[in-house]
């Protein structure tokens, strides 16, 4: 029953992340363990990682394949069973020192992909009652075989969806190529942005995700704008405006009838991300909740990074003159509880632009 229990709790997860995590806290409570980590094999930099050793948040560790237990594990792919880690000398001490932590009993074993090659490892620590026995190694051996199995399966879905996004992101880079300074920033900050509030908003993980990966398709209607026009330094006229308004149109072409779900987001989000929440924008003419969600969003943060942009015919605004801003055309531009929403956001805004900040210092001055 306990493994049944186990394999139907983890099948259903695609989410990488998730997964390990709960994994981790299946085999930890089945195995009446005090701590439980799963760490994967990167083949590219030879080492294991884990974001997930329990009770120690979420930081993510790296391992030298050889290096540690699980290291020896995952390099021998036998499992190793201590009673008392400090008298082997396989085991770093290193983690209990930063940590303040003190491990007693090891038991680990490897995780092996279908081919029988090094997935990973379990590596479960501090049994509550007495040490880990024949009966444990051989019942976690067994949960490894079942895990190793989702977390392959978890892998590929991973690697498909970074595939199919990596690919949206660059036809993105089409679009703004032809008339940002800085494409990738700019489209960086769009999703991050729009995530973020997402999130704040209470939307699901998987619109949340959705939004993440659709907004930077915002302006794909400007690759049938002419570069006279797109490009010019100075003021438009009035046709030549009027042509730039259609950009969310021709974008909402090129999306249209699209099969994916996200697809069909980016084209709600292209067709009204310049409506304006009192009526006054366009294409449509559009007011209040007549405009998708996802594009009110998307409206706010493009104005948002706009002004906090360096451009060479302004300079990049400060924060709290942008937040006046925004607030000031909180219902007529934007929606009031999409505005609100981002202005709860500041934090996580302002996290992300001194990342940048520091990223992009000149070296001694990060």
């Amino acid at each position: 029953m306990l493994l049944a229990r186990f394999g139907r709790r983890i099948s259903s997860e695609t989410r990488l992340d998730n997964l390990l995590s709960l994994i981790a806290e299946e085999v930890r409570h089945i195995l009446q363990a005090d701590r439980c980590s799963v760490f994967l094999v990167d083949p590219n930099k030879n080492e294991l990682w884990t974001k997930v050793a329990l009770g120690m948040g979420e930081k993510v560790l790296r391992i030298p394949l050889g290096h540690g237990i699980a290291g020896f594990v995952a390099k021998t792919g036998s499992a190793v069973n201590i009673r008392d880690a400090y008298r082997d000398t396989r085991f770093a001490q290193d983690l209990d020192k930063i940590t303040g932590y003190q491990t007693k009993s090891v038991l680990a074993v490897p995780l092996k992909d279908r081919d029988g090659k090094a997935l990973g490892v379990f590596e479960i620590l501090n049994k509550t009652k007495g040490s880990f026995n024949e009966e444990d190694e051989g019942f976690l051996r067994i949960l490894a075989t079942i895990a190793a199995s989702a977390i392959e399966n978890a892998q590929l879905y991973e690697n498909l969806r970074k595939s199919h996004l990596e690919t949206i992101y660059r036809l993105a880079m089409v679009a703004e190529y032809r008339d940002q300074t800085d494409t990738a920033k700019h489209l960086r900050h769009i999703s991050k942005y729009s995530a973020i509030m997402a999130a704040q908003l209470g939307m699901p993980y998987e619109v949340v995700e959705d939004i993440r990966y659709a907004s930077p398709l915002h302006d794909i209607g400007k690759v049938a704008i002419p570069d006279s026009i797109l490009l010019k330094p100075g003021k438009l006229t009035p046709d030549e405006y009027e042509e730039m308004k259609k950009h969310p149109i021709y974008g909402a072409r090129m999306l249209e009838n699209a099969e994916t779900r996200l697809l069909q987001l980016a084209c709600r989000i292209a067709i009204a991300h310049h409506e304006h929440f009192d009526g006054s924008g366009y294409p449509n003419g559009l007011r209040g909740e007549q405009i998708p969600l996802e594009a009110r969003i998307v409206s706010v943060v493009d104005v948002f990074d706009a002004l906090t942009t360096r451009r060479v015919y302004k300079g990049a605004w400060s924060l709290d003159e942008t937040f006046r801003y925004m607030q000031d055309q909180s219902g007529r531009l934007f929606d009031p509880m999409v505005t609100d929403a981002f202005i709860k956001c500041t934090p996580q805004v302002q996290a992300i632009l001194n990342e940048e900040a520091v990223s992009v210092a000149p070296e001694g001055q990060a």
